[in-house]
């Protein structure tokens, strides 16, 4: 009797699934943190449209546009929709009020007029380096970690590998 030898053994196919799940093993954590960095990054992009739009407000009528005053060190507590009606649509179309992860913008004005912040609460969306006795400033490797952007640069951003 001649045995036909078509197909696969029940050892290859157990083979290939084990190496398709190492590899979907490798791959899902890699994509997860790439999308973060990705809504980090839009968030970012967003926070400096704002800022441009800001500045050339300020360069038409020398001094930002309104909003609650704050002291520092940073103290934000409002969201962009106020400076917005100041901004919007001559400075920019439309200002992104939220960020990567759908928690607000929050943006502050000095009493003056002369200094003027902008913020994401980061991925947990607590504002825990926007509270007034906040430590961490400079690069950051955590996706919770605050995005603050005070009069022209970011004093706190994600830099490096991010967990």
């Amino acid at each position: 009797m001649k045995r036909n030898s078509k197909g696969f053994t029940l050892i290859e196919l157990l083979i290939v699934v084990a190496i398709i799940g190492i590899i979907v093993a490798i791959a899902i954590p890699n994509l997860l943190n790439a999308i973060q960095r990705a809504k980090q990054r839009r968030s970012m992009g967003d926070i400096r449209t704002t800022a441009t739009a800001i500045e050339a407000y300020a360069v038409d009528l020398n001094r930002y546009p309104p909003a609650a005053a704050y002291t520092l060190p940073i103290a934000i507590n409002q969201t962009l929709s106020s400076i917005s009606n100041y901004v919007s649509p001559t400075y920019v179309k439309q200002v992104p009020l939220s960020d990567g992860w759908n928690s607000w913008f929050m943006a502050s004005v000095d009493g003056t007029g002369s200094i003027y912040a902008l913020a994401s609460a980061g991925r947990d969306g607590s504002a825990t380096g926007l509270a007034a006795n906040a430590t961490l400033l400079g690069p950051t490797t955590d996706f919770n970690a605050d995005i603050v952007y005070v009069n022209g640069s970011f004093i706190q951003w994600p830099e490096g590998v991010q967990r």
